[in-house]
């Protein structure tokens, strides 16, 4: 009896501590429970994601634009796809992320709490798109460097053969602080004016390619065609190169979509259906066009085609279903094959490689009809409840506000820089080629 005794006492003297170890363990379990997951998954593929949009910039449009031009400036698009991607990598990291993600409660940058990537470590985690899962941050300025590092070297295509490369450089890295910088942070940042007003842009169909289009419009009409424009052969001098780089392009622009979501699930797999079937629409689309209205169907006008089809697809990859993906694709494809072969003829700008036509205008018939594509009724992933004029109403409000600022920024900074240093080369430059003339070297030779 007495042993018995001791041991109730033994056991009862024992409770507090087990109950304090218990609760210990609970808490511990719901502050591990509660703790943001970072998936080695979705680490990989984005990863994977921000490698495939390098891909895109180099060798992707650089051997596209390269092949679209003449033999004598294919180098120097060459050097300046890759000149200004290394710069704007360089720009991104000691202020541009700040500019953009900085943690400013700005509607319209970002601020400077993370110039030079201050505080950001191994350990920092940026947020993805479902709740408690998180990614390094690293890996999310990489990724979005990528983007500021393509955007710029796009509009480059609108005045190429006849622009000094140092004006071309200046002009990007002033372009890219001014525009790229706050309309990616408007559109993509939690404190963003156009992010705020419930903006559908999923890969960058307004921070991307309406504000690089709109720039390269502004620089075709201000810098003036090439000399000989709409009198000598301007062919492309080697198709088999831009179908390599468009090529490239498309499989790149997986990372540039897909990788948008941020998360390796459901989502991205209709980011990336998408990204294949609006894009064969667009190709097949632009193909039959051309055999109707001229009897052939080109090369040009497939790569054309495929392009326009990536573009229109951007903003919406991750809203509509594969049916609208595909009239999205056709749809765009029609307004751009519009717009490059009357519109341009009417107004004779020298678009060189058709930056707007193609970048421009299907990235606003891409970001407008999203609201209209999104709709469960045509496929979309919104359901019942979603509000589709309201929705027009926000996509064209953030179109308007990218052309406006991109318009504004483009044509001070060209007539700024034309001022100083000069945009456009010499006469007796444009003639003989950027590639002798600027780099001391030819592409070809025999």
């Amino acid at each position: 009896m007495k042993k018995l005794m001791l041991s109730t006492a033994s056991l009862l003297a024992a409770l507090p501590a087990m109950a304090q170890e218990a609760t210990t363990e609970t808490v511990e379990a719901v502050a591990e429970a509660a703790a943001p997951v970072m998936d080695k998954g979705d680490v990989s593929w984005m990863m994977v994601s921000t490698v495939l949009v390098l891909f895109m910039t180099l060798p992707g449009l650089a051997l596209f634009y390269g092949g679209l031009v003449r033999s004598k400036n294919m180098l120097s698009i060459l050097m300046q796809t890759t000149v200004i991607a290394c710069v704007m990598m360089i720009v991104w990291v000691v202020y541009g992320y700040s500019f953009s993600f900085g943690g400013s409660t700005s509607p319209w940058w970002g601020g400077t709490g993370k110039l030079f990537l201050s505080g950001v470590t191994m350990d920092s985690m940026s947020a993805t798109f479902s709740a408690g899962y998180v990614i390094p941050e690293y890996l999310f300025i990489a990724f979005q460097m990528t983007f500021a590092a393509i955007t710029p070297a796009l509009i480059i295509g609108a005045f190429a053969e006849r622009v000094k490369f140092k004006a071309v450089l200046v002009f990007s890295v002033l372009w890219g602080t001014f525009s790229y910088f706050p309309i990616a942070h408007m559109v993509w940042d939690a404190n963003g004016y156009l992010f705020a007003k419930g903006a559908f842009d999923f890969a960058g169909g307004t921070v991307v390619h309406v504000n690089a289009g709109v720039a390269a419009l502004v620089g075709a009409l201000v810098i003036g065609p090439r000399i000989g424009y709409g009198k000598e052969n301007m062919a492309p001098h080697s198709m088999v190169m831009s179908m390599i780089g468009a090529s490239m392009l498309w499989v790149g622009w997986f990372g540039f979509n897909v990788g948008s979501n941020l998360e390796a699930n459901g989502g991205a797999a209709l980011a990336m259906i998408n990204t294949f079937i609006a894009t064969a629409a667009a190709t097949l689309a632009w193909c039959a066009i051309e055999g109707l209205q001229r009897g052939k169907a080109s090369m040009l006008g497939a790569a054309s085609g495929m392009i326009t089809g990536l573009v229109a697809i951007t903003p919406a990859c991750g809203f509509v279903g594969p049916m609208g993906a595909i009239a999205l694709g056709v749809i765009a494809t029609v307004a751009s094959y519009f717009f490059v072969t009357v519109v341009k003829q009417k107004m004779k700008y020298d678009d060189s490689l058709d930056v707007f036509g193609i970048h421009g205008v299907s990235g606003i018939v891409g970001a407008v009809l999203t609201s209209v594509f999104a709709a469960a009724t045509f496929g979309g992933i919104k359901g019942d409840d979603y509000a589709m004029l309201p929705q027009l109403w926000v996509q064209i409000e953030g179109v308007l506000i990218t052309i406006v600022w991109s318009g504004v920024v483009s044509f001070v900074l060209f007539k700024a820089i034309d001022m100083t240093i000069g945009l456009r080369v010499d006469n007796d430059t444009e003639r003989q080629g950027l590639d002798l003339t600027t780099h001391g070297e030819q592409a070809y030779h025999g």
